[in-house]
């Protein structure tokens, strides 16, 4: 009882310790300044944190399409095949083939003077004593000629251009010569694609000494006198190339680091947010509303490069395709990227309180459950690993789902294809992890598990 009583009584006095170092309660006024105080260190964290954040997505929102276009110039410089991917088409697109084949006729035939062979025949004929009528019918050959020799040129420069041989030979020069896009982007290096004072140009000479060649070959053995001509045709006329070759230098720079850049940010306004699902949902929509913004911006480009172009320069047709082609890669990483924004808004949204947010969580989940559920009816349990599965549901869901963001991270170039494959995959794997956890069967109950020794022996 002693010793009953001395634990008590040591006790009381450790407790009486605690109250006095603790002080004397507050009364109503120190209390009342307490919470004042109290409160007032929260709202100021509060508006720290939303202050943190809101710098944080601006800066999100303003890089992300800066971002983008740097990666894609990274790419161009940095790949070749992705390189030889952009310009490929060039040499394949029906309104570039018409126009090179129409400059090159017309440089062809202007370097050939008809006038003087016609002037030379009739001198001939008068040498020769023909009647004054003959002599001057020769002058009216020119027109004949020309229009002769212009078909025939025509006819064999468009079975040039439009040959697979001259795809085959354009896309082994450019994959050899990668140093073009560098030339184009920073104005080192040389190669078909050459970038001038004020414009961007495509060299054709191998296409000009091939049709002098078939000339000679369909029996204009005159054509192996033609001249050299002009063996550059403009694709982008422009007095701002060097202020926009800086620009490129720059982004070429920031290709790699930039994209990382923005994503950190991203996670970072996304861990700072007071609601880390609310803040999600607002990156992703900020960066998606910024890839549009992206789009429109390339879109006016478009027609402002187009109504600077001189239609004696270049076609309206084959310039905006020239620009559509160069530029396709670029709208299609804008679009993968706003694909992606959509569908991490939607997932944000999925996992929030909204009432049809709760409706889509029961259907999955009452599909699945029931889909699994008779599965075990017929047998097919899955015991352990189902029960497992179904005490793990959050740590499985977020691998899956980070399984399917390393995935696009580790593709290449995703495009909006891949990313719908890899969405199509990561919502087909979570429905079968449902179905396997609701397949677990009943858990026996725990007293049918600890049954008394001997009973039943």
């Amino acid at each position: 009882m002693e010793s009953s009583d001395g634990s008590s009584g040591s006790s009381s006095a450790a407790e009486g310790r605690d109250r006095a170092a603790a002080g004397p309660p507050l009364n109503s006024t120190e209390r009342e300044e307490y919470e004042r105080l109290r409160t007032a260190a929260s709202v100021h964290h509060r508006r720290l944190r939303y202050s943190a954040t809101s710098v944080l997505l601006i800066l999100t929102f303003l890089l992300a399409p800066l971002a983008v276009v740097a990666a894609w110039v990274d790419s161009e410089v940095a790949d070749t095949d992705r390189y030889v991917q952009t310009v490929a088409p060039i040499a394949t697109e029906p309104s570039v083939q018409n126009t090179v084949t129409d400059r090159l006729t017309k440089r062809v035939v202007d370097n050939v003077d008809v006038a003087a062979f016609t002037d030379a025949v009739g001198r001939t004929l008068q040498r020769e004593g023909a009647p004054p009528r003959v002599v001057q019918g020769a002058d009216a050959l020119t027109g004949p000629l020309t229009s002769a020799l212009t078909s025939a040129v025509h006819s064999i420069v468009h079975r040039v251009v439009t040959s697979d041989q001259f795809a085959e030979v354009w896309d082994d020069a450019n994959r050899r010569a990668h140093a073009a896009v560098v030339k184009v982007l920073t104005g080192e290096g040389g190669s078909a694609v050459q970038a001038g004072d004020d414009s961007i140009d495509l060299n054709i000479g191998t296409v000009v000494d091939n049709v002098k060649q078939r000339l000679v070959d369909a029996g204009f053995d005159q054509a192996s006198k033609i001249p050299d001509v002009d063996k550059t045709i403009t694709l982008f006329q422009t007095d701002k190339l060097n202020e926009a070759q800086g620009a490129m230098r720059l982004l070429n720079i920031l290709g790699v680091w930039l994209p990382v850049l923005v994503l950190v940010l991203a996670a970072l306004a996304v861990w700072s947010g007071p609601a880390h699902r609310v803040a999600l949902m607002t990156t992703a929509i900020g960066i998606g509303v910024m890839m549009i913004v992206l789009l429109v911006g390339l879109a006016v480009m478009r027609q402002i490069y187009l109504d600077s172009v001189a239609t004696t320069a270049l076609p309206q047709d084959t310039a905006a395709d020239i620009y559509d082609i160069f530029l396709r890669f670029l709208k299609n990483s804008t679009v993968t990227v706003l694909v992606i924004a959509v569908i991490t808004a939607l997932a944000a949204y999925l996992y929030g309180p909204g009432r049809g947010a709760r409706w889509i969580r029961r259907a999955a989940t009452g599909g699945t459950g029931a889909t699994g559920r008779a599965m075990a009816r017929h047998g097919m349990r899955t015991g352990g690993p189902g029960h497992w599965l179904d005490a793990h549901r959050k740590w499985t869901t977020g691998i899956v789902i980070a399984g399917g963001a390393l995935a696009l991270v580790l593709w290449n170039y995703p495009t909006p294809g891949s990313v719908a494959l890899v969405l199509g995959i990561v919502l087909l794997v979570l429905i079968l992890l449902g179905i396997l956890a609701a397949a677990a069967g009943r858990v026996a109950p725990s007293h049918m598990s600890h049954q008394t020794p001997g009973k039943g022996a």
